[in-house]
């Protein structure tokens, strides 16, 4: 697995970020946090995102309180982002478009491309 190229992160990241995913501080991840209207909806997003994760062999670091469910991507095996971390962050934001987002959880996204530094 290779890291993603400059030329994919200036693609890919802006309109990410205007879905509501952010840079992690100190890594070369994306997060996002959605709040669900209950626990079983977030449950229900959850068991369909981890079919699609097996289906990539790729699986999101996450966790689960109640309705919110926040989302960290990166590939551990290229250290930083990859192509399957914009697939799979495309495929959750297909499945929940309507959620709440919350947005004040990160660094904005555009750091993350180009080469810029945190």
């Amino acid at each position: 697995m290779t890291p993603l190229s400059e030329e994919v992160r200036a693609e890919a990241l802006p309109a990410l970020g205007e879905t509501g995913w952010a840079a992690v501080e100190g890594r070369d991840a994306i997060r996002k946090i959605w709040k669900f209207k209950s626990f079983v909806e977030a449950w229900g997003f959850m068991s369909r995102v981890a079919l699609m994760a097996e289906k990539l062999n790729h699986h999101p670091e996450w966790r689960n309180v109640y309705n919110v469910v926040d989302v960290t991507l990166t590939t551990h095996d290229c250290n930083g982002l990859s192509d399957l971390d914009i697939d799979l962050a495309r495929k959750m934001d297909k499945i929940a478009p309507d959620t709440v987002i919350q947005r004040d959880h990160g660094q904005p996204i555009v750091c993350l491309c180009g080469g810029g530094t945190l």
